[in-house]
């Protein structure tokens, strides 16, 4: 083919963008991970709500940036996980894509975790994450797609301290694996992505303990949010329909 040919072909086909005609929600989705998913998902098409717990002017600039829709809901708070399901598919007439971002951590020597945060990333990290699947089921039709951001610690875990939050990565990626047996007949995928270290307000790619995690990667640097947006984006595209149960490894080979 001529590049004159091939430009022409080029031209004459409308940009297309995947998720057109779709619904998504992403929970905690005002700023880092979430936020980046959010702005993939409307690049790519869809019709994007968002939840946030307390950053509201920045849950409002996101959601005039995108014309998203931000919900007001604490993940660790279950009605508000439903009512932010239930005003999602109310406003804009159904839902197709959840997206589980919304997670807490705490870092602390076993013997001096208190059990108030424990119950905290229960809370937020695996029952909040369930409370959102089972409130979006019911929403949820063919070609639907349930994704949660799990941590690439569910599998690897290179310094002390983080036991418990490993425990809530790793229950998610089982969660994942029950549900897509379930909900499959249905034609609902279910999957999670396990991000490496990437950079964020709260783990900033600087500083002593990030160089330590880039030597511990091939690729030597840490992720951007966006990188991690774009395994989503792909997995809630109609063509990642055979992908389902599995945990994906969005770490610059952090886990080798």
């Amino acid at each position: 083919m001529t590049t004159e040919l091939a430009g022409r072909n080029a031209a004459a086909q409308p940009h297309v963008r995947p998720l057109e005609g779709k619904t998504a929600l992403v929970t905690g989705g005002s700023r880092g991970i979430g936020a980046a998913i959010v702005r993939r998902l409307a690049a790519d098409g869809a019709q994007v709500a968002f939840t946030y717990s307390s950053a509201k002017d920045q849950a409002d600039a996101l959601a005039e940036e995108v014309g998203a829709l931000a919900v007001q809901a604490d993940s660790a708070d279950a009605a508000a996980v439903r009512a932010a399901v239930a005003r999602t598919a109310e406003h804009f007439g159904g839902l197709d894509i959840l997206v589980n971002n919304a997670g807490v951590a705490h870092v602390a020597p076993v013997e001096e975790f208190p059990l108030e945060e424990f119950d905290r990333m229960i809370a937020v990290n695996v029952r909040g994450v369930f409370t959102a699947i089972q409130s979006a089921a019911a929403h949820l039709g063919q070609g639907g797609r349930i994704i949660t951001i799990g941590s690439i610690n569910a599998d690897r875990i290179p310094v002390p301290g983080i036991g418990v939050y490993s425990l809530t990565k790793a229950a998610v990626a089982g969660l994942t694996r029950g549900l897509a047996r379930e909900l499959g007949p249905r034609g609902i995928t279910v999957n999670t992505v396990q991000p490496g270290p990437t950079e964020t307000d709260m783990n900033p790619d600087s500083g002593p303990f990030a160089e330590s995690m880039k030597q511990l990667m091939p690729v030597g640097h840490y992720a951007q949010p966006a990188d991690i947006a774009s395994a989503v984006a792909y997995l809630a595209r109609p063509e990642a329909r055979f992908i389902t149960g599995t945990s994906w490894d969005v770490d610059g080979g952090f886990a080798v």
